[in-house]
């Protein structure tokens, strides 16, 4: 049994269930078994998606930047490249750490539960994760363009660092 898997349920665009355009960010009930612990909460699983794809080359330590289960991403700020993006939400969420050591990564909760996961398993278990959301997107009308450039260049920041993220080449350890 691995130490981590997550998923989302009750996939949904904020104004409307089934399919509202202009709305960009997609939310859902997101349940992840960490160990023997489960967190879980009703979140912006696109977000969730991408940052789990950065814990995959980068340390995330609980309460820094974002929660990785949360509650919203209003703004997306895009890189000056359209490369990377920032997203910008509210303080609510649920929140793990997650540490590279070695060819494991360390998953701790708030409490201080720990377990320690193949990055292997990890990786492919994210990667399950960021598939799943991104065929909701693609199973839906196209989103659409923004009319305001920051907005839009956010929104392409977005979609630029996920792919970059999900599809870079995996050097063994």
């Amino acid at each position: 049994m691995s130490n981590f898997k997550i998923t989302a349920e009750d996939l949904t665009w904020l104004d409307d269930p089934v399919n509202d355009p202009q709305d960009h960010c997609l939310h859902g009930h997101a349940v992840a078994q960490i160990g023997e612990r489960t967190v879980e909460y009703t979140c912006t699983v696109s977000a969730t998606a991408l940052y789990l794809l950065k814990t995959l080359t980068e340390d995330h330590a609980i309460g820094q930047d974002n929660q990785l289960l949360p509650c919203c991403g209003h703004f997306l700020i895009a890189s000056e490249d359209l490369m990377n993006t920032t997203i910008i939400g509210c303080d609510y969420g649920e929140d793990w750490s997650v540490e590279h050591s070695g060819d494991h990564v360390i998953l701790t909760l708030k409490d201080g539960y720990q377990v320690s996961v193949p990055i292997d398993e990890y990786r492919a278990e994210v990667y399950r994760f960021a598939d799943k959301i991104e065929a909701y997107y693609n199973s839906c009308p196209p989103r659409e363009d923004h009319t305001d450039e920051f907005k839009k260049n956010g929104y392409i920041a977005f979609w630029n660092e996920w792919h970059r993220r999900r599809n870079a080449v995996v050097i063994d350890q």
